[in-house]
């Protein structure tokens, strides 16, 4: 008898199998229907022998100081600061657009004061902003969202910007000043012998067992466990009950290269021009030396594994209609970018996973405080504890408070 069965063997599942195994001694198995862990964060050394990530780069970076510390149990990190650059007009420029952008595509000299009054010209004025097209209009203008934004996020969604939310544009930010990172964040590193080998740290305890190339419905009815943690698509649990929720997803194509570095930055984007986004070298991100080079060609497309949540009103509606069978499903916790219908980074996966634990295990004290306290029942028939502690237990076996 296992206390919990996890679906789903990346950073949600794995966090949630970590903490409970060694901090409330758990017997936890965790399942995956790939045949590895660590989930779209799985890298592996090629048979070049560089270290890839097979579904294209992931890079850590976050403002929590308690992720971060708590992911440095299982890793020592590689500082690194993401940089990407963005193929317009026959030249490569920084992306997100910033001072050096824009006097490197239009030949100017501003000064950041006059960059941000360049910006102002451009801008045109949209109220309210609804969409990811008038996002990045209000700001910069239509043409700086003709040459970065709009072919980008065609390919990358298979729709125009007007068609999206706000969310997608507004995740890129806009700087007045040469700061060429991609991200901002507090904490941007890289752990220091790949994801897999984090992961496979974290899953190292005798209270944790892990099985491959294995679908939950394989087992439901022959391993026996108490309760459920799924980090799979929520509409596919309730067996598309109310239709099927948009993704969008990727083909990758990686080639090894006999150069020691093939392009200038870690990623470049290709907005306007080939069917491909964008080119990712490996080499930049790990620090690994090596005679060769490897990169990732990313396709978007329709079809194929869940990676990107299509954010439209609709299909938000048609999620909260899934989210009230999952709040309404005892036993079973809902947890992830895929069990949540969310775009979320490694960073705040990892915050909700812990978010979780932190209230099975305030759960879990509530019952021993329960069970250790002689009971008694007031006038209404509810359980009262002597010692004033009142629980409410539900027919699921959940307490709830009363």
């Amino acid at each position: 008898m296992f206390d919990y069965l996890i679906v789903g063997a990346g950073f949600a599942g794995s966090v949630l199998a970590e903490r409970l195994a060694t901090q409330m001694n758990k017997k936890v198995l965790i399942i995956d229907k790939r045949n590895h862990i660590a989930g779209n964060a799985y890298d592996h050394f090629n048979k070049d022998g560089i270290l890839v990530h097979k579904y294209g780069p992931h890079i850590f970076h976050t403002n929590s100081k308690d992720v971060f510390d708590y992911l440095s149990r299982f890793t020592e990190w590689r500082p690194y600061e993401h940089r990407v650059q963005a193929s317009v007009d026959g030249q490569l420029v920084p992306i997100p657009i910033n001072l050096d952008t824009i006097n490197k595509l239009y030949g100017l000299n501003l000064t950041s004061f006059e960059v941000e009054d360049f910006f102002q010209s451009k801008a045109e004025e949209i109220n309210p902003i609804r969409t990811s097209e008038d996002v990045v209009v209000s700001r910069v203008g239509r043409e700086l969202y003709e040459k970065f934004f709009r072919n980008y996020t065609r390919k990358q969604w298979g729709m125009d910007p007007s068609e999206l939310d706000k969310s997608v544009t507004s995740r890129v930010p806009v700087r007045t000043n040469r700061d060429d990172r991609y991200f901002s964040d507090t904490y941007q590193a890289m752990p220091l012998r790949g994801y897999t080998y984090m992961f496979e740290k974290m899953l190292d305890h005798p209270n944790i067992k892990i099985m491959l190339n294995t679908d939950y419905h394989e087992i439901l009815d022959v391993i026996p466990f108490r309760e459920m943690i799924y980090t799979g698509p929520v509409d596919e649990y309730f067996d598309f009950r109310y239709g099927k929720l948009p993704y969008r997803s990727l083909e990758f194509k990686h080639e090894t290269l006999d150069e020691q570095l093939h392009q200038p930055a870690p990623v470049v984007n290709y907005p306007n021009e080939h069917p491909y986004t964008r080119i990712t070298e490996f080499k930049y991100l790990t620090g690994q030396q090596h005679p060769k080079t490897s990169i990732v060609y990313e396709y978007p497309k329709a079809e194929g594994d869940p990676y990107y949540p299509v954010p439209k009103p609709e299909n938000a509606e048609l999620y909260t209609r899934y989210k009230k069978l999952a709040d309404e499903t005892p036993g079973v916790h809902f947890v992830g970018r895929l069990a949540t219908y969310r775009y979320y980074n490694m960073d705040q996966v990892v915050a909700q996973a812990l978010t979780l634990f932190k209230k099975l295990s305030a759960t879990k004290e509530v019952v021993k405080l329960a069970d250790r306290a002689p009971v008694k029942l007031n006038g209404n028939g509810k359980a009262k504890t002597l010692n004033g502690v009142v629980a409410g237990i539900s027919s699921n076996g959940k307490h709830k408070a009363d």
